[in-house]
């Protein structure tokens, strides 16, 4: 999965898109300009090829690519302070902006959000902190499971985010490489935990570039101890597992970009991601078709199916009641 550069797609991008390696394209705020151009990038995207997955973080808080006149989400962080006041409520909000974010971005053809993050919250974190729903593992995995129920319902296929754990490490990730020198017991009672209580429910994961040498010396995402002895073995994980991107400086430690996508290709991941890094992107896509590398049968499973309200969503009573309930959150 590759990202591209701007708001039509460029004649390198088309025959990019089109060589059987590529297996999707996530899009970014730069890929934005309104609803009319999203819908015809997506288009133009999906005309290259039609299996190409098109995905988006679209989270909510400060991390949502498309913005007015997309309806404003909240951060989770935000549903998770409602559920301390009321659970019942703080159950629904999730469901009602996961409904929401689902359905407005399946109703540009785009198959699905990385979304929820799964991490627990930590106020010394650089790159969670509101992106997360809770300081504790079990509010984390009460609010991501009906996150997740509310995408479903909408049509659209659940990430958690980031396996097993980003929110207690002060460094970002994008920036350097984290280490989280916590005992495993600790991070199994705590991370691992939220995880774990949604485990059944998600479609997909994304592993963080986080090494906790309590486990493994190199990061979970290129970690066979991390995706297949505890998440596909202990957890009884089948979904999709995607890399995190793997130009982010936390994976640069890992060589070159080849050897990171061999190694997250190995551990266990089923596409790799690279982006803003076009160069390297081809040079990954070069390597993959130069070993005859299958494409995982478990990708399809991230294609959009989207419910009835979706084609004519901006005049449903649905959306119109429930529009107005999660602007009210994020004013």
């Amino acid at each position: 999965m590759l990202d591209v550069s701007g708001l039509i797609l460029t004649p390198n991008e088309k025959e990019l898109l089109q060589r059987p390696c590529v297996g999707g394209v996530i899009l970014f705020s730069r890929n934005y300009a309104n609803p009319g151009q999203l819908r015809e990038l997506v288009a133009a995207i999906k005309d290259c090829n039609g299996n190409l997955l098109v995905a988006v973080d679209q989270e909510g808080g400060r991390v949502q690519r498309f913005r007015e006149p997309f309806l404003k989400l909240p951060a989770l962080h935000d549903i998770g302070d409602i559920y301390e006041q009321d659970k019942e409520r703080g159950i629904e909000v999730a469901k009602q902006c996961a409904w929401a974010m689902a359905a407005e971005v399946l109703h540009y053809g785009i198959d699905f959000s990385f979304a929820p993050v799964l991490d627990v919250y930590s106020n010394n974190s650089r790159v969670i902190k509101e992106r997360a729903f809770a300081a504790s593992a079990e509010q984390t995995g009460i609010l991501g499971r009906a996150y997740i129920e509310g995408m479903h319902e909408a049509g659209m296929a659940a990430t958690g985010k980031h396996f097993p754990g980003h929110g207690t490490v002060v460094a970002d990730s994008h920036e350097e490489l984290p280490v989280d020198g916590r005992p495993i017991e600790q991070i199994r009672e705590l991370d691992i935990k939220a995880f774990a209580a949604c485990i059944d429910s998600l479609d997909a994961i994304m592993p963080a570039h986080v090494i906790y040498p309590a486990v493994d010396s190199v990061c979970a995402g290129f970690s066979r101890v991390w995706l297949q002895t505890i998440l596909r073995e202990e957890l009884g994980f089948d979904g999709v597992v995607f890399s995190d991107d793997l130009s982010m400086n936390a994976a640069h430690a890992a060589g070159s970009v080849t050897q990171r996508a061999n190694l997250a290709l190995s551990a266990g991941c089923d596409m790799v991601l690279v982006c803003n890094d076009p160069d390297s992107a081809v040079i990954v896509a070069d390597w993959l078709e130069a070993r005859n590398y299958p494409a995982s049968s478990k990708l399809s499973r991230m294609l959009a199916n989207p419910c009835a309200e979706i084609s004519n969503l901006y005049s449903e009573s649905k959306w119109l009641e429930l529009s107005h309930t999660v602007s009210g959150i994020s004013a």
